[in-house]
């Protein structure tokens, strides 16, 4: 029987091919985009030399994704993620993102919370599934970005200027989402 509170393991042959080693049988990546929307932790390892290659297996569903027309980010959001990886930003833009996407978790569920009170869309059949759809984006855009980031701490003087403007703008908008839902 599967753990739902341990991250399901994929292993990756030299073929490339995904091994589902719950199942015992191989997946694709539509099938780990899959057990995401289902809110199960994947955990994807090169067989031959153990390497963790979940963080390249999740940016190619989202390559995929947004390829296919289905697209989330904007381009000026891409734009400033490329840009991020050649300036001194590096260091704080993981904890920026996490901290965003965790204040707009926040926010969704608050938000949810009070339209189920007061809006009888909430009861349609579907509800849950759109909402458990968006919860499984958040969680595999963020996934564990706060966790695994490898590169220098932040000092306090070594942030941005305007990064507590930033901080502050999020905090302003998180308001008016609090009272656009209650």
């Amino acid at each position: 029987m599967a753990d739902p509170d341990k991250p399901l393991l994929i292993k990756r042959y030299a073929s490339r091919r995904l091994y589902n080693t719950e199942t015992s049988d191989y997946v694709t990546l539509e099938d780990i985009a899959g057990f995401i929307r289902d809110h199960r932790e994947v955990k994807i390892v090169d067989l031959k030399s153990g390497d963790d290659l979940t963080r390249q297996y999740l940016l190619q569903i989202v390559a995929e994704h947004e390829s296919k027309g289905e697209s989330v980010l904007p381009i000026n959001v891409l734009t400033d993620l490329v840009r991020s990886y050649t300036t001194q930003a590096t260091s704080v833009v993981p904890q920026f993102l996490a901290q965003s996407f965790e204040m707009f978790r926040d926010s969704q569920s608050k938000w949810v919370e009070n339209m189920s009170s007061i809006n009888p869309m909430t009861k349609m059949p579907g509800f849950e599934a759109v909402q458990a759809q968006q919860e499984a984006f958040l969680k595999a855009m963020t996934g564990s970005v706060g966790k695994q980031w490898s590169g220098p701490e932040a000092d306090e003087k070594d942030k941005p200027e305007d990064f507590d403007a930033i901080k502050k703008e999020l905090a302003a908008l998180q308001a008016k989402l609090n009272k656009l839902g209650g």
